[in-house]
C-alpha cells in the first residue's frame, strides 16, 4: 500500500459491534473475564489496550517495521532503550541530540553505571574509533536537533552489525513520511509522537519501532513492567493525526524550503542550516536517504541581540519549546531545549547563543516571511 493509504487504514478495522469506522477510545483500566483463567486476551489496561494497539500497528507500518511499542513520552521511550543494556556497558551517541536525551543519559543514566561517548556521527570514523570492548549500542539522531547534521544510516547499520551492536535512530525530525531508518538496517527507530506524528501540539507521547523479535519482546516487557504507557485518549489523538501526516509534511517542507531560501538569500541571517539547501554540508547524503528535507530550519543571526529581536518581536511564530505542530514555533536552543548541555559542548557543535530554531508550520508562507521581516526591523 502507499503511504497515505497505510496512514489512514493500517492497524484500524471497523469496530465489530457497531461498525464504527474510527477506532474507539477504550477508556478502561481493566477487562471482565468470563471465568477463572479465561479472558479475551485483554486483562489490564497498562498491559493491553485496543486503542494503543491500533496506534502501535499504524506507526510500525508507516516505519516499515513489524512492532511498535508506545510510551507516555518521547523520553520514556528513550529511557526504555536502556533496558537493553546493563551497568558497565558503553553507548556511542550523536553529540548533537535533543537536550532531554543528553540530560537523561549523561546526567542520570551514568549514575547507574552506564558509559556514553558523545561523537560527531556525521563522520563514520568517529563512531568506529569510539567503540570499546564493552560497547553495546549506537544511538544516532539524524537530522540532529538543532544543528540538522545528517548521519549515514546505512553506514551506521553496517558498523553496528560488524560489531554486534544495537543501532538506534531518533527519526522525530523527519517522520516516517520522509525517512525510514529500518530500511537501511537500523534496529530500532525512536519517535517523540508529540511532534510531527501528532502534529497538533495537544499530546505528549513516544514510540519505538523494530522488526527484531527479541528486541521487541524485551521492550514490550519493559513497557508493561515500568508502566510508562500513553493514555487511550492520547493514542486516539495520534491515530487521528497520522491520517493527515502526508499532507501536513508536504506543506511543512514546502514552507521550510521557502523560508530557508529567504533567510539565506536575504542575508538577514549569518548562517542558515537546512538539509534542502545546497550549502548544507550533507545535502547530497540527505537526498540519498531522505525523501524530503522536513520542516525544521535553524539560523544563526550572528549576535545575541539580533537573535533576541527575532525571538521577542515575532507575532505569528510562537516562542515555545517543542516542534512539529501545524502552527509555526520559534525556539532559542541554548537557553531552552539544550540548556542542560554545557556551554563548551554547545560551542563545539556550533550551537551558539545567536542560533534560532524554526519549526515551520503550515500557515501561508508569505505571512511567515513577513513576520520575520517585521521582527528584525521593528
Amino acid at each position: 500500500m502507499g503511504f497515505s493509504t497505510d496512514a489512514i487504514h493500517a492497524g484500524q478495522i471497523p469496530e465489530p459491534i457497531t461498525g464504527a469506522v474510527i477506532t474507539p477510545i477504550y477508556q478502561t483500566s481493566t477487562y471482565a473475564q468470563s471465568e477463572l483463567g479465561k479472558s479475551t486476551g485483554f486483562e489490564y489496561g497498562r498491559t493491553h489496550n485496543p486503542t494503543r494497539q491500533a496506534l502501535e500497528k499504524n506507526i510500525a507500518t508507516l516505519e516499515k517495521g513489524k512492532y511498535g511499542i508506545a510510551f507516555a513520552s518521547g523520553l520514556a521511550a528513550t529511557h526504555a532503550l536502556m533496558s537493553l543494556v546493563k551497568a558497565g556497558d558503553h553507548i556511542v551517541v550523536s553529540n548533537n541530540v535533543y537536550g532531554g536525551t543528553y540530560r537523561l543519559y549523561e546526567l542520570n543514566m551514568k549514575n547507574y553505571g552506564l558509559d556514553f561517548s558523545w561523537v560527531d556521527t556525521t563522520d563514520l570514523k568517529n563512531i568506529e574509533q569510539a567503540i570499546k570492548p564493552n560497547t553495546k549500542m549506537i544511538y544516532v539522531e539524524t537530522p540532529t536537533n538543532p544543528m540538522l547534521n545528517i548521519t549515514d544510516l546505512k553506514g551506521v547499520a553496517e558498523i553496528a552489525k560488524r560489531n554486534n551492536l544495537i543501532s538506534v535512530c531518533d527519526n522525530t525530525f523527519m517522520s516516517p513520511y520522509f525517512q525510514n531508518p529500518l530500511t537501511f538496517g537500523i534496529d530500532i527507530v525512536l519517535h517523540s509522537t508529540t511532534k510531527y506524528l501528532n502534529g497538533h501540539s495537544d499530546i505528549i507521547g513516544g514510540i519505538l519501532v523494530t522488526s527484531d523479535e527479541k528486541l521487541h519482546e524485551r521492550l514490550r516487557y519493559i513497557q508493561n513492567a515500568a508502566g510508562g504507557v500513553p493514555s487511550p485518549f492520547d493514542c486516539w489523538l495520534v491515530l487521528r493525526s497520522t491520517k493527515t501526516l502526508a499532507v501536513r509534511m508536504k506543506q511543512h517542507e514546502a514552507n521550510a524550503i521557502e523560508l530557508a531560501n529567504f533567510l539565506e538569500q536575504s542575508g538577514l541571517a549569518k548562517k542558515v542550516i537546512y538539509p534542502g539547501l545546497k550549502s548544507h554540508p550533507q545535502h547530497e547524503l540527505a537526498k540519498q536517504q531522505m525523501r524530503g528535507f522536513g520542516g525544521m530550519v535553524s539560523a544563526d543571526f550572528g549576535d545575541i541581540n539580533s537573535a533576541k529581536k527575532v525571538l521577542n518581536n515575532i507575532k505569528i511564530f510562537k516562542l515555545a519549546e517543542s516542534l512539529g505542530g501545524v502552527e509555526s514555533l520559534i525556539c532559542h536552543p541554548a537557553s531552552m531545549t539544550h540548556a542542560s548541555v554545557p556551554k563548551e559542548e554547545r560551542d563545539k557543535m556550533g550551537l551558539t547563543d545567536s542560533l534560532v530554531r524554526f519549526s515551520v508550520g503550515i500557515e501561508d508562507i508569505e505571512d511567515l516571511i513577513e513576520d520575520i521581516k517585521q521582527a528584525l526591523f521593528k
